[in-house]
């Protein structure tokens, strides 16, 4: 077992993580920017390294600060966390090229996930549905139009290396096209230097769920449930819950058992998540996340696992502590992310937190790096916290997440919690009846209103 861990990260993610470390008796490095020198990751490690100024490209984005990190330190492993370096295969090769460890799947197995179309190729070989489209990438819009009558409108078109919702396109009939696989294409040039684009099939009502799974590098993996994400506001989830609302546990065993076969066949190693986009009950593969969710404790809740403590395990050359026969769903959970925005236009919200109170109780989780007297930086994601419930059904988790809504108090800064109180009174929340498209729709309505 690793000795000393650093944490390539910052905010709720990296106390996450050492918390985890110190659980297991292990050292934890922090490491943070000028801006974050009072964060409580910093506060809370073992030791910790200043890495460089505001700027995430000089600071939590630069390799070499980071490696240095470790030298100066004696950290044997890095933990990415998510986000940032999390699925930077040129990262997880330069680590292992200074005989250190990274805790995730190996550089092959990031950059085989990260390019989308042959993420979709692969994931289709080993059996995995995958959404009707183009095969590969369409080099011209001549090919889109031959690809588009095959598939049939509506449909839309991605960058390979788009993410976050940036380089997706909706086509609803042959006049859109043109322009939205031009935009398409100039999006993904200038986002991620790749404007190379596919085409699929476009769902009109689907909800997102999500898989985790897990190996060992060894040619085992386990499914863990899935995760509904539809509640979703411009490509960014808000609310999560596990496992899914209407979905049946035959259901959920028959695509987990998939995916956890696809991930022994390729010796994933470590958390991963596939995604799908699912309606009348089938599921379309669309991405693989080769990192820790920010979602990930709700699967925590029902399992009764510690998925950061078994990527350190997996890591160390250990095998993972479970099977898929140990792992049965307890209960209903649900996450919802609190942001530092102001809404109703969800415009960034930095600043001095007066007083930070988090709510406690049976079933009450709180990820937070927030204190009274911290001062939220402006220079990064406006994530300041997960509210995260678990009851023994989704009726007692909804009534657990309104009483510890109502015991949260972040005083100083706007955030969204006034939209988590607003979607439990929504009926299509209560019945769990929505689709991605649902939230949207919301908001349109309650600005109009």
């Amino acid at each position: 077992m690793f000795s000393k861990i650093l944490i390539a990260n910052r905010g709720e993610i990296a106390l996450r993580v050492i918390r985890a470390c110190q659980e297991m008796g292990i050292a934890s490095v922090a490491v943070h920017s000028t801006a974050d020198s009072d964060a409580m990751h910093v506060r809370m490690a073992d030791e910790a390294i200043c890495i460089g100024p505001p700027s995430s490209t000089e600071s939590y984005l630069s390799v070499p600060a980071i490696i240095s990190a470790c030298e100066i330190s004696g950290a044997e492993a890095i933990h990415p966390g998510y986000g940032f370096l999390s699925e930077n295969a040129a990262f997880v090769q330069i680590v292992e090229d200074h005989d250190l460890k990274f805790i995730g799947p190996s550089a092959k197995h990031i950059r085989l996930m990260g390019d989308k179309i042959t993420a979709k190729d692969t994931m289709k070989a080993l059996g995995v549905p995958c959404v009707p489209g183009s095969d590969g990438g369409v080099p011209d819009f001549e090919t889109a139009q031959k690809v588009a009558a095959e598939v049939g409108f509506p449909v839309i078109i991605k960058a390979t290396a788009g993410g976050g919702g940036r380089g997706m396109k909706l086509a609803r009939s042959a006049e859109d096209l043109e322009t939205a696989f031009r935009t398409a294409r100039a999006e993904g040039k200038s986002n991620f230097g790749n404007d190379e684009v596919y085409i699929e099939r476009y769902l009109g009502t689907p909800r997102h769920i999500e898989v985790q799974v897990f190996g060992d590098g060894q040619g085992r993996a386990v499914h863990l449930g899935e995760r509904d994400c539809s509640l979703q506001r411009r490509h960014q989830k808000v609310f999560e819950e596990a496992p899914g609302p209407n979905i049946d546990a035959a259901t959920r065993a028959r695509i987990g058992k998939v995916c956890a076969d696809a991930m022994a066949n390729i010796g994933y190693s470590g958390a991963g998540t596939i995604e799908f986009l699912y309606e009348n009950g089938e599921f379309f593969f669309i991405e693989m996340n080769t990192r820790l969710q920010v979602e990930h404790p709700i699967t925590e809740a029902i399992f009764g696992v510690d998925l950061v403590r078994e990527q350190i395990r997996v890591a160390a050359g250990l095998p993972m502590s479970f099977q898929q026969d140990d792992l049965k769903v307890n209960g209903h959970a649900i996450e919802v992310r609190l942001n530092a925005e102001r809404l109703p236009n969800f415009a960034p919200c930095p600043g001095l937190v007066n007083t930070f109170h988090a709510p406690g109780g049976l079933g009450v989780r709180v990820d937070s790096a927030l204190y009274g007297g911290y001062r939220i930086p402006p220079y990064y994601d406006s994530l300041i916290g997960k509210l995260i419930v678990h009851g023994r059904d989704r009726p007692e988790a909804l009534a657990r997440l309104r009483r510890a809504l109502g015991e949260l108090i972040i005083d100083g800064v706007d955030t969204t919690l006034p939209l988590f109180f607003a979607l439990l009174e929504q009926e299509a929340v209560q019945t769990g009846e929505y689709n991605i498209h649902w939230l949207e729709k919301f908001l349109a309505e309650k600005l109009e209103a």
